[in-house]
């Protein structure tokens, strides 16, 4: 009898590190390109990427380093990011990407928690402020700063390797897959952040798998644009990249994100769903002022190609007509649309880390964009589930991926486990506690239901559903992707735990909301100046109408207030991953809550 995907999975990943497979791809790939930054001149091979890894091991292990230590690092997508990461992974110390936008607290506290020994900043003001964050600590991590401090370490870490090589070959050959490879710290939505102990052996079974059930070519290019912090940008920007030998070219400014998607035109591509959103709303708004003709011939290329995507979702044969008369219209219509962003070579695209509107996925599809949604946590080293070009189904998250195991609490609540799950949760001290039950299962907080395909639908949060006066649960997450799927709204939240009914706050569109008003003439400072507009008013009042025509009456929103202010993780409202803080908002608009139920 065959092996199953799961078996070979587990055989391919057994036994490998991190080291093993870089120092694989500095012998058998090693004038490959590895690391680019968009924009500059310049690319490290496989080669040369180790053998500054190998320099800065050397130095930073000379600065006390050791296997099981911490290291915090806080800067931007550059490739001392990747250097310094992976030269610390090389002595079996554990290093973690903290979020800039974080507070001084909260630094303090993953400082505090983490017991760092070295943090690597960017510039000398992030110096001063972690500076004083660490002062005060019974053991002061030694603090570099990108430049001369860091270049210092690389030198002298250099001069030791070509004196000593063997030390460092030795050094890496002693890491195991069951040791720590990274530390990540959740976004801390409901109170402080959880620092999540990843394996070796967890982010190298994600690349297995990802290969497994998604046909890529190896080698292949891709963009890095998302905070390192995060675990997608972890396995898709550095795990992921070194399994398969493949080229990674980083956007240090996400205001460069089409501009790198143009460039590089990458086979893969993972978005968060505002990255999806905003890309249909720019699409909308061109489309918008675009010659009838032109506007014409896209929506009939649109709906052969949506059909053709429906068929497909629905595992039915597409009809050979519609087959060419598809082809016809997307190589004529489509496909250079699609070049314009840079995803005329994809093969698989992805959106996770929060909800999707469904009509967002549909436009995506038919621009021949299908983007496929994905779900997990950090806790399960990204993906658990997973909808594949082969086999998806539009408004669920996919299937389990191989190896691991899923099913449902009485609650609704998602249990999972296998060898995704991460290692644990760091305990002071230096310790992991488990976060699995004495099965194995994880419970993840996330609430949803299994198809007769099982294919898993995402409901909401467990800690987040609306029990309103009546005591009907309310999914909030699902009235808010109705509201998102709006081009002029942002963001949206539902309101109404222990209310009679349900209310939303609704922040603007900042890109799309000019153009709306630009083609009406409408004269404007900032898009907040355009909040209690009746035109733009009007428009928002349509867009709830046309929710809750798709709501349960307990669910609709009776009645909204459109802010007059833009919500990101610096603000406070959205955390790092752009996840909305619930206790913040309602803190800080408590008195806006209040009157929507006067």
């Amino acid at each position: 009898m065959a092996p199953s995907v799961a078996q070979r999975c587990a055989d391919t990943a057994r036994g490998l590190t991190i080291p093993v497979l870089l120092n694989r791809n500095a012998t058998e790939f090693g004038d490959r390109p590895a690391l680019s930054v968009l924009g500059r001149d310049g690319t490290l091979t496989w080669r040369e990427l180790r053998d500054r890894i190998a320099a800065l091991s050397r130095g930073l292990a000379e600065l006390g380093l050791g296997s099981g230590d911490r290291m915090l690092i806080m800067m931007s997508g550059r490739p001392e990011h990747w250097l310094v990461d992976l030269a610390a992974v090389h002595l079996g110390a554990v290093p973690s990407t903290v979020y800039a936008t974080l507070s001084t607290d909260q630094l303090r506290y993953l400082a505090r928690h983490s017991e760092a020994k070295i943090v690597v900043v960017e510039d000398d003001s992030a110096r001063t402020r972690w500076e004083a964050i660490v002062d005060g600590l019974a053991a002061p991590p030694r603090i570099l700063v990108v430049g001369p401090s860091l270049d210092e370490v690389e030198a002298r870490g250099r001069a030791a390797h070509e004196a000593d090589p063997a030390a460092f070959e030795k050094t890496w050959q002693e890491v195991r897959p069951e040791q720590a490879v990274t530390l990540l710290y959740t976004s801390g939505t409901t109170g402080d952040p959880k620092g999540v102990v990843l394996t070796h052996g967890n982010v190298i079974y994600q690349s297995v798998v990802l290969e497994a059930t998604v046909t890529t070519p190896d080698h292949t290019p891709s963009l890095a644009y998302l905070p390192l912090a995060h675990i997608a940008e972890r396995m898709l920007g550095i795990y992921n990249p070194i399994y398969r030998a493949g080229h990674v070219t980083i956007c240090p400014d996400p205001t460069m994100l089409v501009a790198g998607l143009v460039t590089v035109r990458p086979v893969s591509f993972f978005g968060v769903p505002r990255i999806w959103e905003k890309m249909v709303a720019g699409i909308q708004a061109q489309l918008a002022a675009a010659e009838p003709p032109v506007r014409a011939a896209v929506e009939a290329a649109r709906a052969a190609a949506l059909e053709v995507y429906k068929l497909r979702g629905d595992e039915q044969p597409v009809p050979t007509e519609l087959q060419i008369r598809h082809a016809a219209l997307d190589a004529q219509v489509l496909r250079p649309l699609r070049a314009k962003l840079g995803l005329d070579n994809m093969l698989w695209a992805g959106s996770g880390a929060a909800p999707i509107p469904v009509e967002v996925l549909l436009y995506l599809a038919s621009i021949g964009v299908d983007v496929l949604e994905v779900w997990g946590m950090t806790e399960t080293t990204g993906t658990a589930t997973i909808n594949t070009p082969d086999h998806f189904r539009t408004g669920t998250v996919g299937r389990v991926n191989p190896g691991m195991e899923v099913k449902l609490a009485e609650d609704g609540e998602i249990l999972v486990r296998g060898p995704l799950v991460a290692a644990g949760y760091l305990s002071p001290g230096g310790g992991v506690e488990p976060i699995v039950d004495a099965d194995g299962w994880l419970a993840t907080g996330d609430v949803g239901t299994l198809d007769a395909d099982e294919y898993l639908t995402i409901t909401d949060r467990k800690k987040e559903l609306i029990i309103n006066s009546s005591g009907k649960n309310i999914s909030p997450a699902q009235i808010e992707n109705l509201l998102r799927a709006h081009p002029l709204i942002a963001q949206a939240v539902a309101i109404g735990d222990r209310r009679p009914y349900v209310t939303a706050l609704i922040v603007l569109d900042d890109e799309s909301v000019p153009l709306w008003a630009g083609r009406r003439g409408l004269v404007f400072e900032s898009v907040g100046d355009l909040a209690d507009h009746p035109d733009l008013l009007a428009e928002i009042t349509a867009a709830v109408e046309a929710a809750n025509e798709k709501l349960a009456r307990p669910e609709q929103v009776k009645t909204f207030r459109v802010l007059p202010t833009a919500w990101t993780p610096e603000t406070g409202e959205l955390t790092p991953t752009l996840k909305l803080r619930r206790r913040v908002v309602a803190e800080r608009y408590a008195d806006t809550i209040s009157s929507l139920y006067s």
